[in-house]
C-alpha cells in the first residue's frame, strides 16, 4: 500500500490547512459557509484569484479560489456545472463576494455543491483579497516550515541513532516514540525485521489489513529491501509524520545495507573456511572444530554434506545470491548447527545425519522458486563423522547433484547411494581410462561426428533395455519391424554380435552409462 500523502499540484507546499481551519483566521471572521459542509476537511495548499470567465484552464488542485463573481454575472445558468468541474480538478472551495456582480447563488449551484461536498463560502464585503492571501498563505507557509523543522529534527536524531552503532531495532524504537504509534520494519516478503511502539499498537500493526497501515518502502541502490509501516489510533498519523517515516525509510536503508555489507564479509570468511574444510586443507580436528563453533557450526556430530547447483538457465549471478539465502533460511528452521555457505557456483549444506535431506533440499526450493524462474539440483552424501571424512562427502555430494541433473533433469534431488551403476562409475577417478572403455566398446558410435550415430546409439540403448526385445524396440521408437532388423544388423557389424554375446551386451550397456555421464 502507498503511503497516504495528499498530492500536491506543484513544487515544495505539500502541506496545507482544512477548510475549516482557513474559515477560522481572523480576516474570515465574518464569512459564511453557503453550502459543501461535508467538504470542509478538504486540503488548502495554495490561493488563486478568478477575474476571468476560462478560469478552468488556470486553476490547480487544493486551490482555495476567491472570486467576486464578476466572470459569473452573465452566466447564472452555468453556476451548476461550474461546481461539478471545480471539484474535478481537485479545487478546495470557492469562496464569493456577492451584492456586487451576483446578489445570490443559484439554487442548482448551492444543490451540485451541496452533493459534492464543495464548500461555498461567502466572503465579508469589508475584507480585501489580498488580506486574505497574506493571511491564509502565512499559515501554510508556517505549518510548511514546521513539519520540515520537525522531519530534520527526526532525521538528525535518527541518524545519530545508526551513527552510535544501532540497528533497525533502535531506529523503530525512535520513530515510535516520535510518533506515538507502532513501527515495524519487514521484508520483501513481508517478515517482520523490528517493531517498536506500545504493545497494543504493535498488536494492530500485526493483526490490521494492509489499508489500515501508512507504509514507506525501504529503498536503496535501486533494490527494494522491504518497506517500513506505522499504525496507531484513527487520525493519529498525518502528513507530517509520513515525511518523518520517509526518513526512518532512508536511514532504514543505511542500516540494511550496512549489514548487507557486513554479511557479505561473513558470508566470504564462511565460504572459505568450509572450503578449506571440504578440500583437506583446514588443518587439524581441532582446528577446524573451534573455528566452527565461533561460526555456530557443529561439524564433529555424525553429518550429511548436500550440494545444491544452479540449473544452466538464467540469470546465474541473481541466481546464485538467492540461492544461498533460501538455503540459508532452510537450514535454520531445520537444523540451527548445520553449515551453509555459497562458492562460485554451488551452495554447499553440512547438516546434522538426522536431518530429512530430501525435505530441506524441497523447502530451500519452494522459497527459491517463489523469487525466480530458475531451478537447482542437489545431491546428498553419504553420512560423514568427523571433519577428515567431509572432503569424501563433498565429493560424493556434487556427484550425485550431476548425475542426478543427467537421469532426471533440472530439479533433481539424488542421494549418493541410490544412483546404481551411477555411483560405481563415479568412484572411478581415471576417467580417461573410463572414456578409453567407452571408445575401445562403442567404437564409431563413440563420438557425435557423424548425426547417424546418435540415432545409432539410441537405438541400441532401446534393444538393451529391452532385453532384445525386437517388436517392443520398433513400437517404441516408431520404426518397421524390418527398418529395425536391418540396424540391427548395421549395429553388429560395427560392435559385434551383441545379440549372441551376454558379456558384450554388458560392457555395451556399460559404455552407455559412461557416455551418459559424460561432462560429470
Amino acid at each position: 500500500m502507498e503511503p497516504p500523502v495528499r498530492p500536491a499540484s506543484t513544487g515544495t507546499i505539500i502541506h496545507g490547512v482544512a477548510v475549516g481551519e482557513v474559515l477560522g483566521v481572523s480576516t474570515l471572521a465574518g464569512a459564511r459557509l453557503i453550502a459543501g459542509e461535508r467538504g470542509l476537511d478538504r486540503v488548502v495548499q495554495r490561493l488563486n484569484v478568478m477575474e476571468v470567465p476560462d478560469v478552468l484552464a488556470w486553476v490547480k488542485p487544493h486551490e482555495l479560489l476567491l472570486t467576486t463573481g464578476y466572470p459569473l454575472r452573465n452566466t447564472p445558468q452555468s453556476l451548476g456545472r461550474l461546481v461539478a468541474d471545480l471539484d474535478e480538478r481537485g479545487l478546495a472551495a470557492l469562496a464569493i463576494k456577492l451584492g456586487r456582480y451576483l446578489d445570490e447563488l443559484p439554487e442548482e449551484m448551492v444543490e451540485q455543491a451541496d452533493r459534492l461536498g464543495f464548500p461555498l463560502i461567502q466572503l465579508p464585503d469589508n475584507v480585501g483579497f489580498d488580506d486574505i492571501l497574506n493571511q491564509v498563505l502565512t499559515d501554510i507557509l508556517n505549518r510548511q516550515a514546521a513539519v520540515l523543522a520537525r522531519a530534520e529534527e527526526a532525521h538528525r536524531a535518527l541518524v545519530q541513532v545508526v551513527l552510535a552503532g544501532g540497528g533497525l531495532r533502535e531506529v523503530t524504537a525512535e520513530v515510535a516514540g516520535l510518533l506515538g504509534v507502532g513501527v515495524a520494519v519487514l521484508d520483501g516478503t513481508g517478515h517482520v525485521l523490528a517493531a517498536a511502539g506500545s504493545v497494543e499498537h504493535v498488536a494492530t500493526l500485526r493483526d490490521a489489513p494492509d489499508g489500515h497501515h501508512t507504509s514507506v518502502p525501504v529503498v536503496a541502490g535501486g533494490h527494494h529491501h522491504g518497506r517500513i509501516v506505522a499504525c496507531g489510533p484513527v487520525g493519529s498519523i498525518g502528513d507530517g509524520d509520513v515525511g518523518i517515516l520517509e526518513r526512518a525509510a532512508t536511514v532504514a536503508a543505511l542500516v540494511v545495507t550496512r549489514q548487507e555489507a557486513v554479511n557479505a564479509v561473513e558470508s566470504k570468511y564462511r565460504a572459505d573456511f568450509l572450503r578449506d574444510v571440504l578440500t583437506g586443507r583446514a588443518g587439524s580436528s581441532e582446528r577446524v572444530a573451534s573455528r566452527a563453533r565461533a561460526f555456530g557450526w557443529d561439524l564433529q556430530r555424525p553429518v550429511t554434506v548436500l550440494v545444491a547447483e544452479l540449473d544452466p538457465e538464467g540469470d546465474e549471478r541473481a541466481a546464485q545470491d538467492r540461492l544461498v539465502t533460501c538455503w540459508t533460511g532452510a537450514m535454520r528452521r531445520h537444523d540451527a548447527r548445520g553449515a551453509v555457505a555459497g562458492f562460485s557456483h554451488e551452495v554447499v549444506t553440512v547438516v546434522d545425519a538426522s536431518v530429512d535431506a530430501g525435505r530441506l533440499a524441497k523447502d530451500a526450493a519452494a522459497a527459491f522458486a517463489e523469487s525466480l524462474p530458475a531451478t537447482f539440483s542437489t545431491g546428498a552424501s553419504r553420512v560423514a563423522i568427523g571433519a577428515e571424512a567431509l572432503p569424501e562427502a563433498y565429493g560424493q555430494a556434487l556427484k550425485a547433484a550431476r548425475v542426478g541433473r543427467q537421469l532426471h533433469g533440472n530439479g533433481a534431488v539424488a542421494h549418493f547411494d541410490q544412483l546404481g551403476v551411477y555411483r560405481l562409475l563415479s568412484l572411478v577417478n581415471d576417467t580417461a581410462e573410463l572414456h578409453a572403455f567407452v571408445r575401445e566398446t562403442l567404437g564409431p558410435l563413440a563420438s557425435d561426428d557423424d548425426v547417424e550415430n546418435a540415432d545409432l546409439r539410441r537405438t541400441l540403448q532401446v534393444l538393451l533395455e529391452t532385453n532384445l526385445n525386437v517388436a517392443e524396440t520398433a513400437r517404441r521408437l516408431h520404426f518397421h519391424y524390418n527398418t529395425l532388423r536391418y540396424r540391427i544388423g548395421k549395429l553388429e557389424r560395427m560392435l559385434g554380435g551383441f545379440t549372441e554375446d551376454a558379456h558384450l551386451r554388458l560392457n555395451l550397456t556399460l559404455a552407455l552409462h559412461v557416455l551418459r555421464m559424460r561432462g560429470i
